[in-house]
C-alpha cells in the first residue's frame, strides 16, 4: 500500500511566492504561473501557515517592509477567511506592522474566538439532543476542522455548523432541533419533503442567535452534479476526535480530503482558506493515497483532486505528495485548467451558479464523458425548491415538476 510516509517532493514554487524550502529537480514540477499578483496577495499567502517557523517570518519580513496597501490586505483576508491566520503570522513581526492594522486584526481574531465558543456550545447542545434520540451525525468543517487540523478553533473563521446526516434521519432531526430554536430557512411543503431529500442535499437553519447557523447535509452536492458519494461509507469510516474536551466523530482524513476538494471545486476554489484546509491535512496526516486515488477514480473526481493539489501547491507552496505526482502531471486538462482557476481566484471572478458558464466549467472538471452526460440530464430534469416555489402542484402531479424545471432552465439560459 502506498502512503505519504515518504517525504513529499517539493515541486517548483510560484515565482511571486517566497520559497522556504529547496525545490527538487528529480521529479516533474508544476509550471510557474503566468498570473501577476500584487504584493498584498504575496503577503496573504505567505502568512497563511498556522504553524509558522522563524524561516517563514524571515521570508515575510521583506514583503512587509515595502509599501503595502493595508486596507486591501485586510479586505483580502476577510474575503478569503484567513484574517486569524494573518494575525497570528503578523503579530510576530509587530515592529513592521502599523499599530492600527495589528489592532484591527486582533479585533477580528477576538471576534472569531467568541463566535467559535458560541458555536461550540450550540454544537454540543445539538449533539446532546440527537444522541438522546439515538441519531448519529458527523460534524465537519468549521470549528471541528479548525480544532483538529489547526490546533486552535479560532484560527479558522467559522460562520456556521455543518453536520453530515443520513437521509432517513433528516426529518427526525428537523423536528428535534425545532425545540432548540432552529427553524429551516427553506419552507418545503410537507408533501414534497421526501422528494426534496431525494433530489437535494441540505437543509439550512436559522436560530434566534443568528441566520444560517446550521446546515444538515445528507449528500455532498445537489443530485444534478452527478456525484453519488458513498455517504454510508463515510459514516462507517468516521474517526473519533477531541473538540473542546469532547469526543465526537468526524470524517476520516482520507474522506475529508475528497470532501473538501469537491466542496472547493463547487465554489471554483474561490477562497484561500479552503486550500489552507487541504494543506493542513497534507501536512498532518499520513494519507492512504491508494485508497484516495481509487475512490476518486470510482467517483469520477480525479480531475477535481488533481486541480485541488495543483492549486494548493501554487498558492501555498504545499508539495504535491510524491504518490500523486505522476497522476497529476499526466492529467493534461488539469494542467490547462489550473492557470484559469488560479487567475479567477486572484481576480475574484464571480461564477454565478445559475449561469451556463458555470455549468460548462463544472462539466470540464469531470474526466468521464458519462459523468458529463449524467450532469446534463440531471441538471435538466431534477426539480428543486425554485420549481416548488414557482408553482404548487398536488402530490399526484409531482412528476410534472420535471417539465417545470425544464421550462425554467430554458428561460434562464435564454437570458444568458
Amino acid at each position: 500500500m502506498r502512503s505519504s510516509s515518504r517525504a513529499p517532493v517539493q515541486p517548483r514554487l510560484n515565482r511571486s511566492m517566497p520559497s522556504t524550502s529547496v525545490p527538487s529537480t528529480s521529479v516533474p514540477s508544476t509550471s510557474a504561473p503566468s498570473t501577476s499578483v500584487p504584493r498584498e496577495w504575496d503577503i496573504l499567502r505567505a502568512a497563511s501557515n498556522p504553524d509558522p517557523r522563524p524561516s517563514d517570518h524571515d521570508a515575510l519580513r521583506p514583503l512587509l517592509e515595502a509599501a503595502v496597501d493595508w486596507d486591501a490586505l485586510l479586505r483580502l483576508a476577510d474575503h478569503h477567511g484567513t484574517s486569524s491566520l494573518l494575525y497570528k503570522n503578523l503579530a510576530a513581526l509587530a515592529d513592521v506592522i502599523p499599530p492600527a492594522v495589528l489592532k484591527s486584526l486582533r479585533q477580528r481574531y477576538e471576534t472569531n474566538v467568541h463566535k467559535s465558543l458560541f458555536l461550540t456550545r450550540e454544537l454540543f447542545r445539538i449533539l446532546d439532543c440527537l444522541e438522546a434520540l439515538g441519531i448519529a451525525v458527523i460534524p465537519y468543517k468549521g470549528l471541528v476542522l479548525s480544532e483538529v487540523y489547526y490546533g486552535d478553533m479560532a484560527l479558522r473563521r467559522s460562520g456556521d455548523m455543518d453536520l453530515f446526516v443520513r437521509p432517513r434521519d433528516v426529518l427526525r432531526i428537523k423536528a428535534a432541533i425545532r425545540d432548540l430554536g432552529y427553524l429551516p430557512r427553506l419552507l418545503i411543503p410537507e408533501v414534497a419533503e421526501v422528494d426534496y431529500i431525494a433530489s437535494g442535499y441540505e437543509f439550512t437553519f436559522d436560530s434566534p442567535a443568528g441566520l444560517n447557523l446550521l446546515e444538515l447535509q445528507w449528500a455532498l452536492q445537489p443530485r444534478f452534479y452527478a456525484l453519488d458519494f458513498d455517504m454510508e461509507g463515510l459514516f462507517e469510516r468516521a474517526a473519533v476526535v477531541q473538540v473542546a474536551g469532547r469526543s465526537l466523530r468526524t470524517p476520516s482524513a482520507n474522506d475529508l480530503l475528497l470532501v473538501l476538494a469537491v466542496h472547493a471545486a463547487k465554489h471554483v476554489w474561490g477562497r484561500l482558506i479552503w486550500l489552507c484546509d487541504i494543506a493542513q491535512i497534507l501536512r498532518r496526516e499520513n494519507l492512504d493515497w491508494d485508497w484516495i486515488e481509487n475512490r476518486a477514480r470510482a467517483d469520477g473526481i480525479e480531475r477535481i483532486l488533481h486541480l485541488t493539489l495543483l492549486l494548493t501547491n501554487r498558492f501555498l507552496a504545499t508539495p504535491i505528495p510524491a504518490p500523486m505526482l505522476d497522476a497529476v502531471h499526466r492529467d493534461e486538462p488539469a494542467q490547462s485548467l489550473v492557470e484559469e482557476m488560479e487567475s479567477s481566484v486572484v481576480q475574484e471572478v464571480s461564477y454565478e451558479e445559475q449561469k451556463i458558464s458555470y455549468f460548462r466549467l463544472m462539466m470540464q472538471l469531470r474526466e468521464r464523458p458519462r459523468d458529463r452526460l449524467r450532469f446534463l440530464a440531471r441538471l435538466t430534469f431534477t426539480p428543486g425548491p425554485g420549481e416548488w416555489e414557482a408553482i404548487r402542484l398536488p402530490e399526484a402531479l409531482f412528476p410534472f415538476y420535471r417539465l417545470v424545471r425544464l421550462v425554467r432552465l430554458a428561460s434562464r439560459f435564454a437570458r444568458g
